[in-house]
């Protein structure tokens, strides 16, 4: 089990990655509608891993 601590760390990588990865979709948009819709996929996937990480802080805070 990790800690508390870890596990926010980790979910902020996850945040900071999916902006990244959204903004990246935003610049290819106009060249590469195929890779930015990829890069907006990466970013929901990374979203959604982050909201796992931040239910389970908040059980272990309970």
């Amino acid at each position: 089990m990790k800690t508390i601590e870890d596990l926010r760390t980790r979910a902020k990588e996850l945040s900071r990655q999916a902006v990244e990865l959204r903004r990246k979709g935003s610049e290819v948009y106009e060249e590469n509608k195929e890779q930015a819709k990829q890069f907006r996929q990466q970013a929901r996937e990374a979203m959604k891993r982050c909201q796992v990480l931040i239910e389970e802080i908040k059980r272990q805070q309970a």
